[in-house]
Protein backbone atom coordinates (compact mmCIF):
# COMPACT_ATOMS: atom_id res chain seq x y z
CA UNK A 1 0.00 0.00 0.00
CA UNK A 2 1.00 3.39 -0.74
CA UNK A 3 1.22 5.93 2.51
CA UNK A 4 0.83 9.53 1.22
CA UNK A 5 3.16 12.28 2.79
CA UNK A 6 3.31 16.04 3.07
CA UNK A 7 6.67 15.88 4.54
CA UNK A 8 8.36 15.91 1.06
CA UNK A 9 6.52 19.31 -0.19
CA UNK A 10 7.26 20.79 3.71
CA UNK A 11 10.82 20.13 3.15
CA UNK A 12 11.17 21.34 -0.57
CA UNK A 13 9.09 24.67 0.43
CA UNK A 14 10.99 25.41 3.47
CA UNK A 15 14.60 24.62 1.04
CA UNK A 16 13.03 27.16 -1.49
CA UNK A 17 12.31 29.99 1.43
CA UNK A 18 15.86 29.31 2.65
CA UNK A 19 17.37 30.10 -1.21
CA UNK A 20 15.48 33.11 -1.26
CA UNK A 21 17.92 34.11 1.81
CA UNK A 22 20.93 33.41 -0.08
CA UNK A 23 20.10 35.96 -2.94
CA UNK A 24 22.61 38.25 -2.45
CA UNK A 25 25.76 36.33 -1.72
CA UNK A 26 25.78 32.58 -2.15
CA UNK A 27 23.45 32.52 -5.78
CA UNK A 28 26.01 34.79 -7.25
CA UNK A 29 28.63 31.64 -7.38
CA UNK A 30 25.89 29.50 -9.75
CA UNK A 31 26.43 30.00 -12.91
CA UNK A 32 23.08 30.51 -14.99
CA UNK A 33 23.50 27.59 -16.98
CA UNK A 34 23.15 25.39 -14.01
CA UNK A 35 20.23 27.18 -13.11
CA UNK A 36 18.53 26.77 -16.47
CA UNK A 37 19.48 23.01 -16.38
CA UNK A 38 17.60 22.64 -13.17
CA UNK A 39 14.68 24.60 -14.35
CA UNK A 40 14.67 22.52 -17.52
CA UNK A 41 15.06 19.45 -16.17
CA UNK A 42 11.93 19.98 -13.42
CA UNK A 43 10.08 21.25 -16.83
CA UNK A 44 11.00 18.04 -18.44
CA UNK A 45 10.08 15.68 -15.67
CA UNK A 46 6.91 17.14 -15.27
CA UNK A 47 5.91 16.67 -18.84
CA UNK A 48 4.36 12.98 -17.91
CA UNK A 49 1.43 14.62 -15.96
CA UNK A 50 0.37 16.68 -17.84
CA UNK A 51 -2.82 15.53 -20.15
CA UNK A 52 -1.87 17.49 -23.48
CA UNK A 53 1.31 15.45 -23.72
CA UNK A 54 -0.34 12.56 -23.98
CA UNK A 55 -3.43 14.00 -26.34
CA UNK A 56 -0.45 15.44 -28.74
CA UNK A 57 1.04 11.96 -29.24
CA UNK A 58 -2.67 10.78 -29.88
CA UNK A 59 -1.85 12.78 -32.92
CA UNK A 60 0.44 10.63 -34.12
CA UNK A 61 -0.85 7.51 -32.96
CA UNK A 62 -3.40 4.94 -34.82
CA UNK A 63 -6.52 4.88 -33.27
CA UNK A 64 -6.26 0.68 -32.68
CA UNK A 65 -3.49 1.86 -30.68
CA UNK A 66 -4.57 4.35 -28.09
CA UNK A 67 -4.28 4.15 -24.80
CA UNK A 68 -7.16 3.09 -22.09
CA UNK A 69 -7.70 6.52 -21.05
CA UNK A 70 -10.95 7.70 -19.80
CA UNK A 71 -11.76 10.65 -22.39
CA UNK A 72 -10.47 8.23 -25.34
CA UNK A 73 -12.77 6.19 -24.62
CA UNK A 74 -15.82 8.35 -24.24
CA UNK A 75 -14.97 11.71 -26.63
CA UNK A 76 -14.23 11.08 -30.33
CA UNK A 77 -11.17 10.76 -31.59
CA UNK A 78 -12.12 13.91 -34.01
CA UNK A 79 -12.84 15.67 -31.06
CA UNK A 80 -9.82 14.91 -28.98
CA UNK A 81 -7.76 16.30 -31.91
CA UNK A 82 -9.55 19.00 -32.35
CA UNK A 83 -9.98 20.01 -28.51
CA UNK A 84 -6.02 19.92 -28.70
CA UNK A 85 -5.18 21.67 -31.91
CA UNK A 86 -7.09 24.80 -29.86
CA UNK A 87 -4.95 24.18 -27.07
CA UNK A 88 -2.38 24.15 -29.13
CA UNK A 89 -3.20 27.86 -30.77
CA UNK A 90 -3.52 29.05 -27.68
CA UNK A 91 0.11 28.24 -26.56
CA UNK A 92 1.45 29.47 -29.67
CA UNK A 93 -0.24 32.76 -28.66
CA UNK A 94 1.46 32.87 -25.42
CA UNK A 95 4.84 31.61 -26.27
CA UNK A 96 4.59 34.21 -29.35
CA UNK A 97 3.73 36.78 -27.21
CA UNK A 98 6.59 35.71 -24.29
CA UNK A 99 9.02 35.03 -26.70
CA UNK A 100 8.60 38.24 -29.02
CA UNK A 101 11.31 41.15 -28.84
CA UNK A 102 9.07 43.45 -28.71
CA UNK A 103 8.91 44.49 -25.09
CA UNK A 104 5.15 46.23 -26.16
CA UNK A 105 4.13 42.75 -26.77
CA UNK A 106 5.43 41.17 -23.60
CA UNK A 107 2.99 43.60 -21.42
CA UNK A 108 -0.22 42.06 -23.01
CA UNK A 109 0.85 38.76 -21.45
CA UNK A 110 -1.21 39.14 -18.55
CA UNK A 111 -4.12 40.30 -20.17
CA UNK A 112 -4.05 37.47 -22.75
CA UNK A 113 -4.48 34.91 -20.09
CA UNK A 114 -7.14 36.45 -18.42
CA UNK A 115 -8.73 36.27 -21.92
CA UNK A 116 -7.92 32.80 -21.83
CA UNK A 117 -10.98 32.37 -19.46
CA UNK A 118 -13.68 33.51 -21.37
CA UNK A 119 -12.39 32.25 -24.79
CA UNK A 120 -12.71 28.69 -22.65
CA UNK A 121 -15.64 29.62 -21.17
CA UNK A 122 -17.72 31.25 -24.57
CA UNK A 123 -15.80 30.44 -27.81
CA UNK A 124 -14.58 27.12 -27.14
CA UNK A 125 -18.43 25.36 -26.53
CA UNK A 126 -18.99 26.96 -30.00
CA UNK A 127 -16.58 23.85 -31.49
CA UNK A 128 -16.82 21.43 -28.66
CA UNK A 129 -20.16 20.11 -26.74
CA UNK A 130 -20.16 20.99 -23.09
CA UNK A 131 -20.04 17.10 -22.55
CA UNK A 132 -16.95 16.53 -24.21
CA UNK A 133 -15.64 19.24 -22.95
CA UNK A 134 -16.60 18.08 -19.38
CA UNK A 135 -14.77 15.32 -19.87
CA UNK A 136 -11.31 16.51 -21.48
CA UNK A 137 -11.49 18.79 -19.11
CA UNK A 138 -11.76 16.67 -15.98
CA UNK A 139 -8.55 14.62 -14.85
CA UNK A 140 -7.56 11.46 -15.37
Amino acid sequence: SVTETRLTNLLSSILIFLSVLMIPVPLQYISTPVLYGILLFLALSSLEDFQIRERILLLFTEQQQYPPHHYVRRVPQKVVHQFTLLQLAQLALLCGLSFSGVSYLKMLFPFVIIALIPARMFLIPRFISDTHLDVLDGSH
